[in-house]
């Protein structure tokens, strides 16, 4: 009788059903890796890529063909139900998402923006009015810079002109990270100039602190932007998709350590924001008490990115805020800047309670 019944087993699971439980252990494998090599291991940033959605839609998609494997159906069924809830989590689909609304104390007015290389196919006057538009306390901007190819950017100084679209503003530049600010400025903390052609990108800070005073308090500012993983267009099998990658991580990884270190070190209540390049912040952090937020109270995989240049959806988060210490955030949104930026702008408020 046993070996009669064998040979029915096998004929029973035909080719479709052992694709969806491979299938289904093959996503088990990735999600597991993911949550272990994410912002961690510069190979893995190929994979970080993945937009946050693929991990609610991928289960169920599953599910749906693992209704026709009718040998392993509920089996296969229970484990993707947990798949899903786990995708579900990690892409930050599951609640509470809401900030607190009724913080007192003073607030301030932050935009964080990657602006798409500063203006270089932009009309430069309606640039400036959409900056000014914002009439914010603090602007955190990313890419204040020009490019000459793939790999040749060209340091910029609109110095004058910023000084006169934005009186009483102070101004701080370290590479391409520009921090302009009405509130007073107590201290810049500036990497030095490697003094070379290019240096001072390539070996430049990718987050750059400025310490502001609001009302009675000292609150540390961080305007981010880390390296970019890879390039889109360049081929993945190709030996400079690698070399790229390889190169990439390395300073992305080192970039994130030096902000890491710094924020453990700094006694001040932290305000950080800017453009991460990266959807998966959340399974990595940045330590230092700090905590993320999340734009019109919604999920953390709210998308940022692309809102133009570019023929994909908008699907990804690269656009980040974290704060520490007793801060609120009561608004916070994206919104703005498709006329000018692949990148939704991050339009912030922040309450400074008074100091203890």
């Amino acid at each position: 009788m046993v070996a009669e019944q064998a040979p029915e087993v096998a004929r029973r699971w035909c080719l479709g059903t052992r694709l969806v439980v491979a299938a289904t252990a093959v996503w088990a494998v990735f999600l597991v890796l993911h949550v272990l090599l994410a912002g961690r291991w510069w190979p893995w940033l190929a994979l970080e890529a993945t937009p946050p959605i693929a991990l609610v839609v991928v289960p169920v998609l599953l599910l749906g063909v693992g209704w026709f494997a009718r040998p392993v159906r509920r089996r296969l069924a229970a484990v993707l139900a947990v798949l899903l809830l786990v995708g579900a989590y990690l892409a930050g689909y599951l609640p509470p998402w809401s900030e607190s609304t009724n913080a007192r104390g003073t607030e301030v007015k932050v935009f964080a923006w990657s602006t798409d290389y500063w203006q270089m196919s932009d009309d430069k006057d309606a640039f400036y009015a959409f900056l000014r538009a914002q009439d914010a306390d603090v602007y955190l901007l990313q890419e204040y810079l020009y490019w000459a190819g793939d790999d040749h950017p060209i340091r910029i100084d609109d110095t004058a002109r910023l000084r006169a679209e934005f009186p009483g503003y102070e101004l701080s530049v370290d590479g391409e990270l520009l921090t302009l600010s009405r509130l007073p400025v107590l201290a810049t903390h500036h990497r030095p100039d490697p003094g070379t052609d290019t240096g001072w990108y390539w070996q430049g800070t990718k987050s750059q602190r400025t310490d502001l005073r609001v009302a009675d308090r000292t609150i540390s500012f961080y305007n981010v932007h880390l390296p970019v993983p890879f390039r889109i267009g360049d081929h993945p099998l190709s030996a400079r998709f690698y070399r790229f990658l390889r190169d990439q991580g390395t300073w992305r990884l080192r970039e994130l350590d030096e902000l890491r270190a710094d924020l453990a070190a700094n006694p001040n209540p932290v305000v950080v924001a800017g453009d991460f390049n990266s959807p998966w912040m959340e399974l990595t952090g940045l330590g230092g008490g700090t905590t993320a937020h999340h734009p019109d109270g919604g999920p953390s995989s709210t998308p940022s990115w692309p809102v133009s240049d570019y023929p994909f959806p908008r699907l990804w988060r690269l656009d980040w805020l974290y704060t520490s210490g007793d801060l609120a955030v009561p608004g916070y949104r994206f919104g703005g800047g498709e006329a000018f930026s692949d990148h939704a702008a991050q339009e912030i408020r922040v309450v400074v309670p008074p100091a203890p």
